[in-house]
């Protein structure tokens, strides 16, 4: 089979043997994978990375212990935990201090022709939801995962700051949720989108308002996205932090201590909230599509979705 592999900053096809099947996994053919933020910081050296990248996707198993799986399109959770540590004990598994990554961590991703995952991370996709639409699933769960950290009262004001493609969902999940959204961002194209779903949108200038939000979400993927969402909180306020950065990122914490601010990390959640907003259209992706490839031309996709003012890229 063919796999993209990515090494010192190049992408390249190679061919692979197709993976083994191990006991209580499924083979799954990949149909369709998008390229996120995460793994164009992959390609830059984040976690030390070399192999296959990829974790959002939707796929067709082809081959499973449990043959009421074959023929099913799926997605799949992305972290393998052990499943006997405290942390899986307590239904969280991406917590497990043994787990590998689909696609980050030493578990070989989605941006080949088949790949494997455990039959327990496996979700189906109702016929409801366009392949193209499933790749969103993971990412719609990361920002559905707010809301299983921060109690979100109806109509709350929410800041959510940055308009790319995590942003643009975030702000479309919170709105779904009740809350009062507005979204900050440097790009007229993509707060249209949002303002296409109703959410108010603000074009950031020079200046950011100050103290003004109870809950700022950074999704900016940049060093400076965490210092702008804390000055944008009021005392007492939370941030919540999608962003991850390859390198350290610097911070002045005084105004955090001073103005007792919480900071969350949120990292991935539940495909389940984030299939039902799909399959309902509360969260719509039709515009966050920019471009699809074939797997074979990998490369010229990671350059595209490098590329200003691009959003979700998709390998078929």
């Amino acid at each position: 089979m063919f796999a993209v592999h990515l090494e010192s900053g190049r992408v390249e096809i190679r061919r692979r043997p197709l993976p083994q099947l191990r006991p209580g996994f499924a083979r799954i053919r990949m149909l369709a994978a998008g390229i996120c933020s995460t793994d164009l910081e992959l390609q830059r050296g984040y976690y030390g990375f070399r192999g296959t990248p990829g974790h959002e996707f939707v796929g067709e198993v082809t081959d499973c212990e449990d043959r009421n799986w074959i023929g099913q399109r799926v997605a799949g959770e992305i972290n393998l935990a052990c499943g006997d540590c405290q942390w899986c004990q307590r239904d969280l598994g991406r917590h497990c201090p043994h787990r590998t990554v689909l696609g980050i961590v030493k578990h070989p991703g989605a941006f080949r022709e088949f790949l494997t995952l455990p039959v327990a991370n496996l979700h189906r996709v109702p016929d409801s939801i366009p392949t193209e639409h499933a790749v969103f699933i993971e990412p719609v769960a990361a920002a559905c995962e707010i809301l299983d950290q921060v109690r979100i009262a109806k109509h709350q004001p929410v800041a959510v700051l940055g308009d790319g493609k995590l942003g643009l969902l975030i702000a479309q999940v919170l709105q779904a949720a009740g809350a009062k959204v507005h979204l900050f961002g440097r790009h007229s194209h993509k707060l249209a989108i949002a303002q296409r779903a109703g959410i108010s949108t603000e074009r950031i200038a020079k200046q950011l308002p100050q103290r003004e939000f109870p809950i700022v979400v950074d999704a900016t993927g940049s060093a400076d996205g965490l210092r702008s969402a804390v000055a944008m909180c009021v005392p007492r306020g939370i941030v919540v932090m999608k962003s991850t950065v390859h390198g350290l990122v610097p911070i002045d914490t005084a105004p955090a201590i001073v103005n007792e601010i919480t900071l969350i990390g949120s990292r991935c959640g539940r495909f389940e909230p984030a299939i039902r907003l799909l399959a309902s259209g509360k969260v719509r992706v039709d515009d966050l599509i920019s471009e699809e490839f074939p797997l074979n031309r990998a490369g010229e996709a990671f350059e595209r979705a490098a590329s200003k003012g691009v959003l979700k890229i998709l390998l078929r």
